[in-house]
Order: structure tokens, then sequence, then C-alpha cells
């Protein structure tokens, strides 16, 4: 063997050492790589499986305040309704209460416009009367046949009929006076039945 063949056949034995040291620091590396990589995976399915526990623990406490929220809800609802009808019993108790005191006012002002009524009656019989007495006495008096001198019978006659004037005067302001109270009474009736 040639010293050059020596040398050739050196070189070979290097390339193939170097090759076969290549190849386990490749190996190393690979494994190396490998376990980086088994170990990422273990971390991502760690956090994989973290994050669906947080999710699902977010979704119950999403139902749990649903849940909440609906109770609540019905509640108000449930307290409204209360409200509402207890109010409504109220307000209508009270109308109750109102119309029987509407009834009860327009008894009382239908038996005073009665009274008054009753009353207006009265004073115009009364005045009637009055009147037709007057009358008589004006009537005496214009055919007394006396010798009483006619100044006399004038001065008597202009007497009575001032005080028949003034009897008439004094009936017809009660009279008025009357009615004006029954028509405040009735306009006061009717705006308690407005109200």
């Amino acid at each position: 063997m040639t010293k050059h063949d020596c040398a050739t056949f050196q070189n070979v034995i290097k390339g193939l050492q170097q090759t076969v040291e290549d190849q386990y620091n490749l190996r190393d590396e690979n494994e190396k790589l490998k376990n980086t990589i088994q170990t990422l995976e273990e971390k991502w399915k760690i956090n994989e499986k973290e994050h669906e526990n947080m999710v699902d623990k977010l979704i119950t406490e999403i139902k749990t305040k649903e849940k909440e929220h609906s109770h609540k809800q019905d509640k108000l609802h449930s307290d409204m309704n209360k409200q509402l009808k207890s109010n409504m019993e109220e307000h209508k108790k009270l109308m109750e209460r109102k119309d029987l005191e509407i009834l009860e006012l327009t008894k009382q002002l239908k038996d005073q416009e009665k009274e008054k009524q009753n009353e207006i009656i009265k004073l115009q019989i009364e005045f009637n009367t009055k009147l037709e007495r007057m009358q008589t006495k004006t009537l005496n008096v214009q055919t007394n046949p006396t010798g009483l001198p006619q100044n006399i019978y004038r001065k008597k006659l202009q007497h009575l009929q001032e005080e028949k004037n003034k009897e008439i005067e004094f009936l017809r302001n009660i009279i008025k006076d009357l009615e004006e109270k029954l028509d405040i009474r009735k306009d006061c009736y009717f705006k308690l039945r407005k109200f």
C-alpha cells in the first residue's frame, strides 16, 4: 500500500468518524428537540385544560347570575302586582266612600231644596194674604162714606200704600235671598257631582 493510499484511507476514516460524530450530535439534538416538544405539548395541554376550566367556571357564573336576575325580576313583578292590587282596592274603597258622601249630600240638598221651596210657598201665601189685606184696607178707605175731609183719606191711603209697598219690597227681598241660596246650593251639588 502506498503512502498515497494510506493518506486517502485515513481521510476516508476521518470522514466516516466525522459523519458518525455528526450523527451522534444530531441524534442528541433531535432527542433534546423531542423532549422540548413533549414538554411544550404537556404545557399546552395543561393550559388548554385550565382554559376549559375557566370557561366552564364563567358559564356556571353566568347561569347563576341569570337565575338570580330572573328571580329578582319575578319578585319585583310580583311585588308590583301586589302593590297595584292594593292601590286599586284602596282606590275602590275611596270611590265607594265618595259615592256614599255624594249620595248623602244629594239627599241633604234635596231635603234643603224641599224646605226652601216650602218656605218660599209659605212666604208667597203670606205675601198674597198681606197684599189682599192691604188691598181690602185700601178699598175700605176709598169707599168709606164718612164726612172726613178728603185730605185725611188721601194721607191714610198714601200711608197704607207706603206700608204695602214696604211690605211687598221686604217679602220680595226675602224671596230673592232664598232663591239665591237655593241656586248656590244647586251649584255646589253640581260641582260635587262633577267631582
